[in-house]
């Protein structure tokens, strides 16, 4: 994309590229039209409602992920009524939404500076910020392991789209909290899927538990520095 609009539409939202496809993630206006910023009186973001609204997009038989996108643009669009509705971030962990068989919905924060390793998903995510900023790196298997090919950030407003097949790892960059609305189009709590050690990059099982203990050891990081 090289005209001016394209690039505006880039900061709304990213698709990773699969290991099969390009070699760098590609952008794409999948959330163009909803990701406008409301610039009238503040909105009140209504969690369950947003909810119901995001069950009823993933029935959509062409592209739940497209449909469920939408959806969260045109939440994190207006990121300051979202960050009401949540409430203070005072420490990173994840607290669930909605959970059934076809879709996760929960809100994740990342603490100052926290990493998390080469993961993947073995299903559909969409990510949006609504506040900090989320650093991607994009990872794909080779026949030397997991190579990284590419990196996007999330700013606050932005929607990250990623496929089942993606593997990427993340960093909070900020020396503030970063929170997002994480959508997946699957049981995230009881999938079996894979990580990266951060120093080999061998392969190791991951799943809901080694999820909740990394953030659990973010804010053990943090309360150290805190006292210090």
């Amino acid at each position: 994309m090289t005209d001016s609009s394209s690039s505006a539409l880039s900061r709304r939202t990213m698709i990773a590229a699969t290991a099969a496809a390009a070699s760098a993630a590609s952008l794409a206006p999948a959330t163009a039209n909803s990701a406008v910023k409301n610039t009238s009186k503040p909105r009140k973001f209504d969690i369950e409602r947003f909810v119901d609204d995001c069950v009823i997009a993933n029935r959509d038989g062409v592209d739940a992920q497209g449909a469920v996108s939408e959806v969260l643009a045109r939440a994190v669009s207006d990121n300051g009524a979202v960050l009401n509705a949540i409430g203070e971030l005072k420490e990173a962990g994840i607290t669930p939404f909605y959970r059934s068989k076809t879709l996760t919905i929960f809100s994740a924060v990342w603490t100052p500076q926290m990493n998390l390793m080469p993961h993947d998903h073995l299903m559909w995510a969409s990510i949006g910020i609504h506040t900090g900023r989320e650093d991607n790196i994009l990872w794909r298997r080779t026949s030397d392991g997991v190579k990284a090919y590419g990196a996007e950030a999330l700013f606050e407003g932005d929607v990250g789209i990623l496929p089942t097949d993606v593997i990427h790892s993340v960093t909070n960059p900020l020396e503030r909290f970063t929170g997002g609305i994480h959508i997946y189009g699957g049981d995230f709590f009881d999938t079996t899927r894979s990580q990266w050690n951060p120093e080999t990059l061998e392969e190791e099982p991951s799943d809901g538990p080694v999820i909740a203990a990394i953030f659990d050891r973010a804010n053990e990081r943090m309360r150290q520095f805190g006292a210090q």
